[in-house]
């Protein structure tokens, strides 16, 4: 909901109630607390005074964190200009993405909210998202240099798989958690939540099934399983036939990468990561492309 489209009383009762913790806060409290998001994985924003003009109840560098259902640790003034702030913070933490907003506090707007101000307000709304977690169903060929090159950009990486062979530290000796066993008993041991890309790479049909009934459902920020559409198309009627419902399984992708030509596995590799980077960073698929940059005079000729 916009919230232009919040009502007065609206906006006081979402303040009423946010469940936020007892005054006063101090900035150690609003920095644990975004600490403890970002270490958890749990989804919150980071929200900063980075501006005023006039009278305003904050000053720069006042901070808050919001959490999706609304509550909050800190505050950046109450009143309106907290509640209006609340709800962008939660849009920003639905779109993963940054905002700038302004803030205009009138005195009546004051007056209303017991407040002796009348000015500008400027904050800065940062989604906390922390560390994501790849989930490898699968340690065979392509499983090693995805586990290998996720782990350099900055992911946690989990691997599974029912096969000591393949599932070793000889093979793995970087990733964060190793797990021997079959791929339902392993999701219990694995890290499901919703900064979490699972990625299926078994060697089969039985076991793609069963590390796909494991993540479907959960809330995962990404589930894909490498494998042609008439593989998907098989796994997803035997999955429904067993009581998996429609709407988890539409959240599969498959095929999997981004279409690049590759061919081996470290080629296979860099497709999926690239497009596990991409829904990191909130990049829509159509958007996908090679970058480009006009050049001038006989530099633009030549390209």
């Amino acid at each position: 909901m916009d919230p232009a489209e919040i009502g007065e009383d609206g906006r006081r009762s979402l303040i009423a109630d946010r469940g936020t913790l007892p005054y006063p806060f101090t900035v150690k409290d609003v920095l644990e607390a975004a600490l403890r998001a970002e270490e958890s994985g749990a989804p919150a924003a980071l929200v900063t005074v980075i501006a005023t003009e006039g009278s305003t109840p904050q000053k720069a560098g006042a901070k808050m964190v919001v959490y999706p259902d609304g509550r909050i640790v800190g505050t950046i003034g109450g009143g309106c200009v907290e509640a209006e702030m609340t709800w962008r913070a939660r849009q920003s933490i639905e779109a993963r993405k940054p905002q700038v907003a302004s803030y205009d506090l009138t005195p009546d707007q004051a007056g209303e909210d017991g407040l002796v101000c009348g000015g500008r307000m400027q904050v800065f709304i940062e989604p906390i998202e922390g560390t994501p977690t790849l989930c490898l169903f699968g340690a065979g060929h392509v499983a090693q240099p995805l586990a290998r090159m996720a782990k350099a950009s900055g992911f946690r990486v989990q691997v599974a798989d029912d096969r000591i062979k393949f599932a070793n530290r000889e093979r793995f000796p970087d990733v964060d958690l190793l797990v021997v066993d079959d791929f339902a008993a392993a999701a219990g041991q694995m890290t499901l939540g919703p900064n979490t890309y699972a990625v299926v790479v078994t060697r089969g049909h039985k076991g793609d099934a069963e590390a796909l009934r494991a993540v479907v459902g959960k809330g995962l920020r990404f589930v894909g399983l490498l494998g042609s559409r008439p593989k998907l198309v098989h796994l997803v009627s035997g999955l429904e036939e067993a009581g998996v419902p429609v709407e988890d399984l539409a959240e599969i992708h498959c095929p999997l990468g981004i279409e690049i030509g590759a061919v081996s596995p470290e080629e296979i590799a860099v497709s999926v990561l690239a497009q596990m980077i991409a829904v990191r960073h909130a990049v829509p698929a159509s958007a996908i492309a090679p970058m480009k940059m006009e050049l001038p005079g006989r530099l633009k000729a030549r390209r």
